[in-house]
C-alpha cells in the first residue's frame, strides 16, 4: 500500500517545472539573433521565422485541441476567437482583441497590445524590414492548415517598428 505523501512527492519530481516566459523570450530572442547572423537580408529571416512558425503551428494544434476541449467552429469568426481567446492565452498568456472585419468576414486582425516575443527586444540598426514576431504569422498559418483552412497572415502593425501595438492580419483563402 502507499502512503498519500509519498504519491504527492513522487508526481512532484515527475512534473516538469513550470514554463517560464522570460527564458523563453530570450531564446527566441538567440534564435532570430542568429538568423540574423546567418542569413544576409532581412527578408530570407522572416522566411525561415515563418517556416519555423509554420512546422510548430502543425504539431501545435493537436496539443491545442487535446487541451482546449474545443470543437469544431462553425464559420471564420468562431475561429477567429478561438484563436485571441484560447490559443494566444494558452500558449502565450495573452488573449488579442479580434477586430477590423473586411465587409464579406473573410479577413480581420488581431491587436496584441503587448507582445511577450517583443520583451526586452530592439530592433538592431540596418533591420528595418525585420518581423521580428514572424514566427507567429507561420504558428497561425500551420496550425489552420491542419484544420484544413488556408490562410494568409501578415503584419501589418509592430510595436518594434515605432507603432502603437502590434497588427497580425489573417485572410481566409480556402477550405482544404
Amino acid at each position: 500500500m502507499f502512503d498519500l505523501n509519498e504519491m504527492v512527492m513522487a508526481q512532484e519530481v515527475l512534473v516538469m517545472p513550470p514554463y517560464s516566459g522570460e527564458l523563453f523570450t530570450l531564446t527566441y530572442g538567440a534564435l532570430v539573433s542568429q538568423l540574423l547572423k546567418d542569413y544576409e537580408n532581412d527578408a530570407e529571416v522572416n522566411k525561415q521565422l515563418d517556416k519555423m512558425g509554420y512546422n510548430i503551428g502543425i504539431r501545435l494544434i493537436e496539443d491545442f485541441l487535446a487541451r482546449s476541449n474545443a470543437g469544431r467552429c462553425n464559420d471564420f469568426r468562431e475561429t477567429a476567437d478561438a484563436i485571441a481567446k484560447v490559443g494566444f492565452k494558452m500558449f502565450l498568456g495573452i488573449v488579442p482583441v479580434v477586430t477590423n472585419w473586411s465587409a464579406s468576414g473573410d479577413e480581420f486582425s488581431l491587436l496584441l497590445e503587448n507582445n511577450p516575443l517583443t520583451d526586452f527586444v530592439e530592433l538592431p540598426e540596418g533591420h528595418s524590414s525585420l518581423n521580428y514576431s514572424n514566427i507567429l504569422c507561420g504558428v497561425l498559418r500551420g496550425a489552420l492548415e491542419m484544420v484544413e483552412m488556408e490562410v494568409a497572415v501578415w503584419f501589418v502593425q509592430d510595436q518594434l517598428k515605432g507603432d502603437n501595438l502590434t497588427e497580425i492580419r489573417l485572410k481566409f483563402i480556402k477550405r482544404l
